[in-house]
């Protein structure tokens, strides 16, 4: 078990008290302990990382190209963030990767239609950027 998160900037408490840290990849590596498990969401594969990770073929603006493949590695995040520091981050932090933390939330017991909100008061305002990112969060308990 590794030192979990402390709230800080970037760091989303879910409905459940798990913290999962966002953030944008563009942006430089905020200080503190390091992740010990990240996924990135972007079109191309992300550089390596010193630490575990998973890349979803997300691009910009979009959706998932394997949806089952982003439930799973979700799933995945929201269980090892009880004992991991767990990120999920996109190339600017707001559009998928709110898109993501939206959908951990609902696979937290949060109501879907309630999730969107959730994550833009608890980690970014404009998080999820398009309808089809927000359809896709209203969906997500469905599947």
């Amino acid at each position: 078990m590794s030192e979990k998160w402390s709230p800080t900037d970037g760091i989303m408490e879910l409905p459940s008290g798990v913290l999962v840290r966002g953030r944008g990849l563009r942006h430089p590596l905020p200080s503190g302990p390091l992740p010990s498990f990240g996924v990135y969401l972007l079109g191309k594969q992300p550089p390596a990382t010193e630490w575990e990770s998973r890349w979803l073929r997300w691009p910009d603006f979009r959706l998932p190209k394997d949806r089952p493949q982003a439930r799973d590695a979700l799933r995945e995040a929201l269980a090892r963030a009880g004992d991991e520091r767990v990120e999920v981050a996109c190339g600017g932090g707001r559009g998928r990767t709110g898109t993501a933390l939206a959908c951990m939330a609902v696979l937290d017991g949060l109501p879907p239609d309630q999730a969107v909100e959730f994550v833009r008061r608890h980690y970014h305002h404009r998080a999820v950027e398009t309808p089809w990112q927000r359809r896709f969060v209203l969906n997500f308990g469905d599947a």
